[in-house]
């Protein structure tokens, strides 16, 4: 259960605010999430064990042109499926932005993608917003991204278009294939054998793309899934499932 920080809000208080800066590709930060960045106080992101984060790594350019100190506050995020593991990271790393915002300095917490699209900072506002002023800047999502990647558009006319998560079971993989006409699957690196045996299973391995680290020097696209490794893949990862045969009226 996530701890949820309760403070009464005062003017005095810094702001909690969510930043998306892309999937990948720097020139994709917004000017006000690039104007956010540079002017921030102190700077929040996700971390891995080594301390490399993904998210500031994207933002790095911003960074470039910043002209005073800046504090910065590094969640350490276990990579593991244990949902523990992860809640007490965000309540460490909720504690320690709520001691920033306390003494009436604004937190930039640099996400991802989008924030509040299987965002880590949905995890922290959760925590958060009930006592502090929280605000969030919209970014460019690894949907958007994917589909400029293969100009390919994901929806025309009256498609139906749906996003799943490889953490769903299989059932639910299987309805949302047969249901829609567009269909992304998020999160697909450890779930990529169980997401290619539904395509098959659904008949839709010939309208599936899968892409890597889109917008990376690393970005890779398979426009053929039947060519792709019938095994687990890395976590920056999705398929795209378009209709073959596409109205044009």
């Amino acid at each position: 259960m996530s701890t949820v920080i309760h403070n009464p809000k005062s003017t005095n208080q810094g702001r909690f605010i969510g930043v998306g800066v892309g999937p990948g590709d720097p020139e994709l930060i917004t000017l006000k999430a690039l104007r956010l960045i540079q002017n921030a106080q102190v700077v929040s992101f996700l971390a891995n064990d080594q301390g490399t984060s993904q998210a500031k790594s994207i933002a790095r350019e911003a960074f470039s042109a910043v002209q005073h100190p800046q504090q910065e506050i590094a969640i350490n995020m276990p990579m593991s499926t244990d949902r523990e593991l992860a809640n007490q990271a965000y309540d460490d790393g909720a504690k320690r932005i709520t001691q920033a915002l306390e003494k009436g300095l604004d937190v930039v917490f640099l996400c991802e993608g989008d924030p509040l699209f299987f965002g880590s900072f949905a995890y922290l506002l959760e925590r958060i917003t009930d006592s502090f002023e929280c605000q969030v800047v919209p970014g460019v999502s690894s949907i958007n991204a994917a589909a400029s990647a293969l100009r390919h558009p994901l929806t025309v006319l009256k498609e139906s278009f749906a996003v799943v998560s490889g953490r769903h079971s299989a059932k639910q993989i299987d309805t949302a294939l047969a249901e829609h006409d567009t269909v992304v699957i998020m999160k697909a690196g450890r779930a990529r054998p169980k997401i290619l045996t539904a395509l098959r299973k659904t008949q839709r391995l010939e309208e599936a793309k899968y892409l890597e680290y889109i917008g990376r020097d690393n970005e890779r696209i398979v426009e053929d899934v039947s060519q792709l490794e019938d095994k687990a893949g890395p976590y920056f990862s999705l398929f795209v499932v378009t209709k073959t045969e596409r109205g044009t009226r």
